[in-house]
């Protein structure tokens, strides 16, 4: 059984996003938003386009509006939920350039710590059904 990778990971969060194209979080956010995922001598480039929410995603390596380098595996960690993309910019292992408002309003994608999505459902009458 082949062990699902960094790539794997980063590919199916923005893939996933490709395939919403509609992402309700971002329903007042418009710009241009590039990662560059390092891993070692490679760096892989995944640019989105936000305009009121829909998104397109490509692997341009053009300007934008925002641009944030980070370690692969950290992007890993980030799209499991494991590590929080606020807590690793100011430690400097994400590098973020350009509009940070934009990069600021993107991370609300990346999923909570797992505990902390168990507890905020658990026992709660106004739980979401969605």
């Amino acid at each position: 059984m082949k062990q699902k990778t960094t790539a794997d990971t980063a590919g199916e969060f923005f893939r996933g996003l490709a395939e919403r194209r509609r992402e309700p979080l971002l329903q007042n956010v418009s710009g241009t938003l590039r990662f560059d995922l390092v891993d070692g001598e490679r760096v892989e480039h995944w640019y989105l386009t936000i305009t009121n929410g829909n998104v397109a995603v490509s692997h341009k390596e053009a300007e934008a509006d925002a641009i944030v380098r980070t370690d692969k595996a950290l992007f890993d960690g980030m799209t499991a939920g494991k590590v929080n993309a606020m807590a690793a910019a100011l430690r400097g292992a994400l590098v973020p350039q350009g509009d940070l408002a934009l990069i600021i309003s993107f991370q609300r994608l990346f999923p909570g710590p797992a505990a902390s999505r168990a507890k905020a459902g658990a026992g709660s009458p106004e739980r979401s059904t969605r």
